[in-house]
């Protein structure tokens, strides 16, 4: 028998020693060096020319009429709610699974936030949910292609349409990605995106608002920027007496660095990712049928596609092995690949004392209903599914090299084909966070 490592035996990997270049991103030629240091050189960080060049570039790439440049994903979202309508006393159902930028600017504009519990196959938004979470305060559902698998679009949107609801996309996970065809950002009333640095469309602090809605345009401009808060650019009589100003109260405008940088990685973000996608889809080939370790990922069959699969995860299945612990499952793994297992991305966001005690305005109850119709932390006694979710982290490969993919893969095989050994380990899961609040691994502070 191939002894696993956790139990004394010869790691498959005494190192993880995979290239360099196999992971190394954003790439950075000299053409996207020189775009910035032409910035730079002429002084037009705070300036939007380049902002607006690239506005209409990604507009046009993405499908959409118009495209808004913000000065990071979390305006851009906040954004996206105010071009949306989202008002105080409104309620927004959003999934507890995914990062506090989603929804946290929704609350700050008085909105009530419904969690909703994810799918357990793909922890995207489970439209069997949605009714649960509906009531006749309901304004808008907020959609999170998470770790860039796409939600059923199909059945949302009709949701959405039966129930005469404002949609928004968050698609910070999946730039670029397609549903049955479709590109992503273009089902919804509004979208937005993170395009910071360590997204798989990388353009340092740089946040992407996309709409098909003149008047949600008009409405992201003016609260985003408000030297383009002007006549020439709004012409919604309702928005009108309130130009030269910041709708907002801060500045969202975009570093033009980043705006340029952003340029340069459009032209060959399709490329890359496209060997992203041949890359992981070749890993999860390998362990195609494999029990407890299910990639998430979409069938391409259709026209759907995972973009540039922003950090990829499995969802483990004990029951399919034995019972064997999810961390003991993934400390085995870890020790054959030499490799640290993350496990569980994101904590549920209900389980966080700012959406269920935080009262920043001194109202004397919670934002999240301080202006709510009814108490909606209530219907977090419904979400204990989510929080339960056993997902870890496989490498992000971004080259296709076959032979270096195969190694981590029969890292995971030689766990699999040898669970046997692995009975009676106790697993420590009580003892470590399955998440994190941000993109610190396994903390919780």
């Amino acid at each position: 028998m191939n002894k696993l490592a956790i139990c004394g035996g010869t790691p498959h990997m005494t190192k993880f020693d995979l290239p360099e270049e196999m992971f190394r991103w954003p790439i950075i030629d000299e053409a996207s060096e020189n775009a910035v240091l032409d910035v730079l050189r002429t002084n037009r960080i705070s300036g939007n020319d380049i902002t607006v060049q690239f506005e209409r570039e990604f507009a046009e790439w993405n499908q959409t009429k118009h495209a808004v440049c913000a000065c990071n994903g979390t305006m851009a979202l906040e954004a996206a709610y105010f071009a949306a309508g989202i008002q105080a006393g409104d309620e927004v159902i959003c999934p507890t699974k995914t990062y506090w930028a989603t929804c946290l600017s929704a609350q700050k504009l008085g909105a009530a936030l419904v969690f909703a519990n994810v799918d357990p196959d793909t922890v995207c938004l489970d439209p069997a949910d949605l009714e649960r979470c509906l009531s006749p305060w309901t304004k808008a559902i907020m959609v999170v292609h998470y770790w860039a698998h796409p939600c059923d679009m199909d059945r949302i949107c009709a949701f959405a349409k039966l129930h005469h609801l404002k949609l928004i996309e968050d698609v910070s996970h999946a730039q670029g990605g397609h549903y049955k065809g479709k590109k992503l950002g273009t089902f919804g009333d509004v979208a937005a995106m993170s395009l910071m640095s360590q997204k798989s469309f990388a353009a340092g602090e740089l946040g992407v608002l996309v709409t098909n809605d003149d008047e949600a345009y008009e409405r992201a401009l003016a609260y985003l920027h408000y030297e383009r808060n002007n006549g020439r650019n709004i012409t919604t009589p309702a928005l009108q007496p309130y130009l030269h100003m910041p709708l907002g109260a801060m500045k969202g405008r975009a570093n033009q660095m980043c705006t340029a940088l952003a340029r340069e990685q459009l032209k060959h973000y399709d490329e890359r990712t496209a060997e992203i996608r041949k890359a992981l889809n070749y890993f999860w080939d390998r362990l195609e049928g494999c029990p407890g370790v299910h990639g998430i990922r979409v069938d391409e069959s259709d026209g759907s596609d995972m973009a540039g699969w922003y950090v990829p995860h499995f969802v483990y299945r004990p029951e399919e092995l034995n019972g064997t612990g999810f961390h003991t499952f993934c400390d085995a793994v870890s020790a054959e690949i030499a490799w640290k297992i993350p496990v569980g991305g994101n904590f549920p966001l209900h389980t966080h004392p700012v959406f269920q005690t935080w009262d920043p305005m001194g109202l004397g109850k919670p934002a999240r209903i301080a202006f709510a119709h009814r108490d909606v932390r209530e219907l977090d006694r419904a979400l204990a599914r989510s929080e339960g979710l056993m997902c870890a982290e496989v490498p992000y490969f971004r080259r296709f090299i076959p032979a270096e993919i195969d190694r981590i893969a029969d890292g995971f095989l030689k766990v699999i084909e040898n669970i046997d050994e692995l009975r009676g380990f106790a697993d420590a899961s009580d003892a470590r966070a399955d998440g994190q609040w941000y993109g610190k691994v396994n903390k919780t502070d």
